[in-house]
């Protein structure tokens, strides 16, 4: 037992003659958690409270050494293969009360994995009741019986649109270790794949703050030995095979036992009957116990009594605490008054913020503050419970606290001082996205030296993160503006997003980008531009949405807009993004040799020199899928022919991101013909020009062709080598269906070498 810390402690404890309260007294760390740590319900404490215990014990080295290393032993190993992914919010460590929840949560722990079906308990309860708190705190608890992982999402069930199942599946995805590339874009397929995984761990997931059972549903497990904690102020009655447990108030021998928690066992003993009366006044509200610990905490001068006087004008008090869902307003106000001038400024103005999280620089930002005072701005905010901090940079809101900022807002501040703020963020947001974008773009990349931001926009990931991680926030502000009527900034963002979105197709927004853009354009009276942004609407119609035949109509309204404008180049991409539309439907051959042909026709009268090889391929492709194959080998031959002539002209990289399209097609030409060698050849020229611009489904196409050819050449070890790139690269994508066809040619191929 000398190896585990609780029996450790107790006896380096007992034999330096000590109660549990003295060494309290000597090393600072509360009665509570050392008790905690004695009984083994804290099994690796952090290393500055080791410290402390061995300094107030006088260990020696060897004592010293031997508790730190049980210490070490007792904390739990890193829980996720995607660290900072879905991680449990830092827990308070004064937990109190809920012992009867608690108990049934461990049962419900304890028969996880012993039957077919996997454990799920919903929480319900009032704003502010501490559903989220016990969650957590019993997922803590919990953690040796989950060793594959514990993870918490907030579904904002108080937002006016809360995340769809399908959002929130990726997150979760994503925290259990599936590549972005690998999770399916259909809702149904996702929940079906995070089913799969959870069938086979052993894992705890805490679904905080849910907006109905049809939120939920999706998200929860089938089978498995793991369990699933949500929470919600709705009772989710709807929910089939769940353990429901409603939360009442505290008791006020609970509520007391909290608030001496947060303040200290001394100052609490000191005035026992204060304590129950302040908890008393508080309405015995976890939230409202909580903060009005927090203000008596920053101010060591205060008695309880004071604070509990403060608290005796009922007409403000049973206002303010028991009043439905702002009944806690006072309990914030509390708060909100000992911040600094600067941090109530933020505070306010931070719930303008559209997005459930921000980061320090959009602080900066509302506040009129530079990056280091938002920060310590920020920091006081999370110290007084009026932010939390779900990880290191990002900082949210609880709803209630929301609510609380939004209402002083409008009370302090005027409606023009609050339109200004609001714009100011807004104008700023769209400035860094129109630079983000365009890292993306061939002929912008890196922004120009002289610019300067508090985002940092060095490489190209920096910019594809934020673009992500801000993906609410941005284009929220693009909305704004659309409605402002800021036509043209609201063109020139969309326009900065078209080679970008090619890379981020997953996201479920391009849609009503490119609506919004087009509509601008609309309203700007530029048929032109207008074309552009439908021309972007079709692709994503197309591509991220699968509505083909819509695809297909908006890009012939582009066409007609670019008709009565006399712009050749923009009638000839319509014509190729309708093509695009028909390119996988087999009774559309005819139309598709059409447009595509009339599209590659048009580029080049317009001189296009980047579209045009583009189209050509696209008519490649739909030769060879009209039989006239000799008749699409020659057109491409003629194609490599003029991509590789010196005198070409174009972008550098999409000139060789086109060559490498149209050997692609030369090669798959070549397999259609039955000419192995030939095919192989333009396979591999294509591969190193695609990496122009890597797209993993292009080179993971180019790569299968390559494998194929092989074959047919009677070159087995090639393909199988190169097939086994192939099923990397469909894996890594998420395209499960070519993946097990990639699997079948690489047995056939393995078969056929025997």
């Amino acid at each position: 037992m000398a190896g585990v810390f609780g029996p450790l402690l107790r006896s380096l404890r007992q034999f330096a003659g000590l109660t549990i309260e003295e060494l309290s007294h000597a090393s600072g760390v509360s009665v509570r958690a050392i008790g905690n740590m004695e009984r083994g319900r804290s099994r690796g404490p952090q290393q500055r409270t080791v410290e402390a215990l061995a300094e107030a014990l006088g260990l020696g080295d060897d004592r010293r050494a031997e508790l730190e290393e049980a210490a070490r032993a007792g904390r739990p190993r890193p829980s996720g293969p995607l660290p900072g992914a879905c991680e449990l919010p830092r827990e308070a460590g004064d937990f109190t009360g809920r012992e009867p929840e608690l108990a049934l949560l461990r049962r419900l722990a304890a028969r996880a994995g012993t039957g077919a079906s996997a454990v799920v308990a919903t929480i319900s309860g009032t704003a502010g009741i501490g559903k989220t708190a016990l969650a957590v705190h019993a997922a803590g608890l919990l953690a040796d019986l989950f060793p594959d992982g514990r993870f918490y999402v907030d579904l904002r069930g108080m937002d006016s649109v809360p995340p769809g199942p399908g959002a929130v599946l990726s997150r979760l995805l994503k925290a259990l270790g599936v590549a972005e590339q690998r999770i399916p874009g259909d809702e149904e397929e996702r929940a079906g794949f995070y089913r799969a995984l959870l069938a086979d761990r052993r894992s705890l997931v805490v679904l905080d703050n849910a907006a109905d059972e049809a939120q939920v549903r999706p998200l929860l497990p089938a089978s498995g030995a793991g369990m699933t904690i949500v929470t919600s102020r709705r009772t989710l009655a709807g929910l089939e095979g769940v353990r429901q447990i409603p939360l009442a108030q505290l008791s006020g021998e609970e509520a007391a036992g909290l608030l001496r928690a947060i303040v200290g066992e001394e100052r609490g003993r000191s005035d026992p009957g204060g304590v129950a009366e302040l908890a008393r006044l508080c309405g015995n509200l976890p939230l409202a116990v909580r903060i009005t610990g927090n203000r008596l905490q920053s101010r060591p001068a205060w008695t309880i009594r004071q604070l509990v006087g403060r608290l005796g004008d009922e007409g403000r008090r049973l206002e303010a605490l028991a009043a439905g869902d702002l009944a806690v307003a006072a309990a914030f106000a509390l708060s909100y008054r000992q911040l600094s001038g600067a941090a109530r400024a933020a505070f306010r103005r931070l719930a303008l913020a559209a997005a459930p999280e921000f980061g320090v620089p959009l602080a900066a930002v509302l506040a009129e503050v530079d990056p280091a005072e938002a920060e310590d701005t920020l920091e006081e905010l999370v110290e007084l419970g009026l932010l939390q901090s779900p990880y290191a940079g990002r900082h949210r809101f609880h709803d209630l606290v929301r609510l609380y900022a939004r209402a002083r807002l409008e009370q302090e501040e005027s409606a023009e001082a609050r339109q200004n703020a609001r714009l100011r963020m807004e104008t700023w947001l769209l400035e860094i996205a129109l630079v983000a974008g365009r890292w993306f773009e061939p002929d912008h990349g890196a922004p120009p030296p002289e610019w300067r931001s508090l985002v940092p926009l060095g490489s190209r990931e920096e910019a594809n993160d934020w673009l992500q991680t801000e993906g609410t926030a941005w284009l929220d502000a693009l909305r704004s503006a659309a409605r402002r009527g800021e036509h043209a900034t609201v063109v020139e963002v969309a326009g900065a997003m078209y080679w970008y979105s090619d890379l981020w197709r997953r996201w479920e927004h391009w849609r009503e980008v490119f609506e919004l853009s087009s509509g601008a354009a609309r309203a700007m009276g530029d048929r032109v531009q207008e074309a552009v942004q439908l021309n972007q609407l079709s692709w994503a119609l197309t591509v991220c949405e699968g509505r083909t035949e819509e695809g297909e109509r908006t890009a012939l309204r582009a066409l007609e807009l670019a008709r009565e404008a006399g712009d050749v180049r923009r009638q000839g991409w319509a014509l190729f993004y309708a093509g695009y539309a028909l390119r996988t439907d087999p009774d559309s051959v005819d139309r598709l040799l059409d447009y595509t042909r009339r599209s590659a026709d048009l580029l080049l009268e317009a001189g296009d020199l980047e579209g045009y090889p583009q189209a050509v391929t696209s008519h490649t492709g739909a030769l060879r899928r009209a039989g006239l194959v000799a008749e699409a080998v020659e057109r491409n031959l003629a194609l490599v022919a003029t991509l590789r002539d010196p005198g070409y002209g174009g972008s550098t990289a999409i000139v060789s991101y086109a060559l490498g399209a149209a050997l692609t097609h030369l090669g798959t030409d070549y397999l259609a013909l039955g000419r192995g060698p030939e095919a192989a050849d333009a396979f591999r020229q294509a591969l190193p020009e695609l990496r122009a611009f890597p797209i993993a489904s292009t080179l993971a196409r180019t790569q299968r062709g390559l494998g194929a050819a092989l074959r047919l050449a009677g070159r087995p070890e090639e393909a199988r080598r190169a097939l086994a790139e192939v099923l990397r690269l469909f894996e890594e994508f998420g395209d499960t269906d070519q993946a097990a066809e990639v699997r079948e040619e690489l047995d056939e191929t393995g078969a056929r070498t025997m």
